[in-house]
């Protein structure tokens, strides 16, 4: 491996994830693109989800810091809140998860595994952020009266050291690449906080790598997550002593009405996948960035290329009450 990060680190993973074709989906979009899915979703613990790699350094980071509890925030259907669940669980670290509100009538299926997990759920007045945030510098204050060692976690584990993980799992892909010998042209992936979009740009040009990374906007603003993934990109530069030149792309086409809605084109690109593959994507984050694909395929844009879909997981996704 050509870089390997000097920093604490938990073991949650059992190896690489998955990366395969998808031959079936390819041939539905036109077979004028090559489609191929980098499985993020079969890592080990919880259902997967690509939050583990970041989790990896940052519950190492909170062990060797000697603290007892990780306290994060999300909203109900987080991927990250589910995975701090299990990882807290499997490092043997409370976990304290703080969830945009209002309460619902009952739990879904996230906070439910969460719960069995071990966690302690505490929900907010509304979904916004600010309000999270409050609560969440609350629960860590009184686990601090209370005699505990809390570790604040950002939200989607984003930051510098969750986004080494996402460095590794560049040069990861990379090396699977050669071993089928496949140069991808472009990778395609969901950016919700720009950590794993940040990561990937520096771990894919380390491993020799030079795609295109469209960042596919599932959550905050472009104009608010560019400079973010700009700022970890650098960061990690001065980290990892690889500076990309691959620019940030980022595109919102998908949005629609917003973090946590369906929408039209994501359930179709869910069916298409589901109908073809066999595979299931959640319809938050992964379905709308498979929506930008499948467009773009269809439109001629792609013809061609060679192009990894990165499967961020979220299964449970596909089975909580959204926004509408």
């Amino acid at each position: 491996m050509p870089w390997t990060p000097d920093l604490p680190r938990f073991p949650l993973l059992l190896g690489p994830s998955p990366l395969h074709r998808l031959p079936r989906f390819s041939d539905a979009l036109g077979g004028r693109v090559e489609v191929w899915i980098k499985r993020e979703d079969l890592l080990p613990l919880a259902f997967g989800g690509n939050k583990l790699r970041n989790l990896e350094f940052l519950v190492g980071e909170a062990l060797a810091n000697g603290c007892d509890t990780l306290v994060t925030s999300g909203r109900r259907w987080s991927n990250h809140c589910r995975l701090t669940a299990a990882a807290g669980a499997k490092a043997g670290l409370g976990v304290h998860l703080v969830l945009g509100g209002p309460p619902m009538p009952a739990d879904g299926p996230n906070v439910r595994i969460e719960r069995l997990l071990g966690a302690v759920v505490h929900v907010a007045a509304s979904a916004q952020r600010d309000d999270r945030e409050t609560l969440v510098q609350r629960v860590a204050d009184d686990l601090r009266a209370a005699g505990h060692r809390p570790c604040v976690v950002n939200v989607g584990g984003s930051g510098l050291t969750g986004a080494v993980g996402q460095v590794l799992a560049g040069l990861e892909v990379a090396g699977q690449a050669a071993e089928h010998g496949l140069e991808p042209d472009l990778v395609v992936v969901p950016s919700a906080t720009g950590g794993t979009q940040a990561g990937l740009l520096v771990g894919l040009g380390l491993g020799g790598l030079t795609p295109r990374v469209v960042g596919v906007v599932v959550a905050r603003p472009e104009a608010e997550l560019r400079p973010v993934i700009e700022r970890l990109t650098a960061d990690l530069a001065g980290l990892t002593g690889f500076t990309t030149r691959t620019p940030v792309e980022l595109d919102d086409s998908q949005l629609g009405a917003g973090y946590g809605h369906p929408s039209p084109a994501a359930d179709d690109a869910t069916r298409l996948l589901a109908r073809t593959e066999g595979l299931l994507v959640d319809p938050i984050y992964t379905a709308k960035a498979l929506a930008w694909l499948v467009s773009a395929a269809r439109g001629g844009d792609l013809d061609g290329r060679r192009v990894v879909f990165w499967h961020a997981g979220g299964t449970p996704g596909l089975f909580e009450p959204l926004e509408g």
